[in-house]
């Protein structure tokens, strides 16, 4: 996954699909794949920690990131703001490295307005018996809250054609294959490789040369 230009990939998907999963073990996997930490006004969940797993701010902190325009994409996601740093993104793209926004449907969106280089995958889960499973397993929601997650998983799923590539997340080490194949592929993308011209202009001057050295 080197020589082309980095790029953003977005990894949306309805809550408890795992994509958060995927994405860090896809990070793990790839030195030069970085993950973007969002901002939210979330409370902090018990093992997780600030500017790790999210960067936990107050409504008001959050509000002048939006007004600023430091935010690639914000949404409200059951109650709580979340959104994308612009710096998250810009830093990385500029170090070169794929930068992975794990994000939801509409934050999707707003990242593809913005950011039209980016690639968005959208995950699924292998079957609704198996969603409610995996939320109920999180033991962090009450069963009102995860009622409202099922609801809107149940509307995410109409804007899975906007997305460019699509995952089942039945087998997780297959699911992680799938998201390095993408990569791979959209590494290879001729509008990444901003020098292919000249790339290629060299090459069919050597051939030219070899062409007459066998005359």
């Amino acid at each position: 996954m080197n020589g082309g230009r980095a790029f953003p990939i977005v990894i949306a998907a309805p809550s408890g699909a795992g994509k958060t999963s995927l994405a860090q073990e896809l990070v793990r996997r790839n030195e030069d794949v970085v993950f973007s930490i969002s901002a939210t006004t979330r409370r902090l969940r018990a093992g997780e920690r600030d500017g790790v797993d999210y960067h936990f701010v107050e409504e008001a902190e959050f509000t002048r990131l939006a007004d600023g325009g430091e935010l690639v994409e914000w949404a409200v996601v059951h109650g709580c703001r979340y959104g994308t740093l612009r710096r998250e993104v810009t830093d990385a793209l500029a170090r070169g490295q794929t930068v992975v926004l794990d994000i939801d449907v509409q934050g999707a969106r707003q990242v593809r307005q913005r950011l039209p280089e980016a690639v968005l995958v959208f995950v699924l889960p292998p079957s609704g018996v198996e969603l409610i499973r995996r939320l109920e397993s999180r033991a962090t929601e009450s069963v009102a809250q995860r009622v409202s997650r099922l609801g809107a998983a149940a509307g995410e799923l109409s804007a899975l054609e906007e997305f460019d590539y699509v995952v089942v997340n039945d087998d997780f080490e297959t699911a992680v294959a799938a998201l390095e194949a993408i990569l791979t592929a959209e590494s290879c993308r001729v509008s990444r490789h901003t020098a292919l011209r000249a790339t290629a202009a060299e090459l069919a001057a050597e051939l030219r040369q070899l062409m007459q050295r066998s005359q």
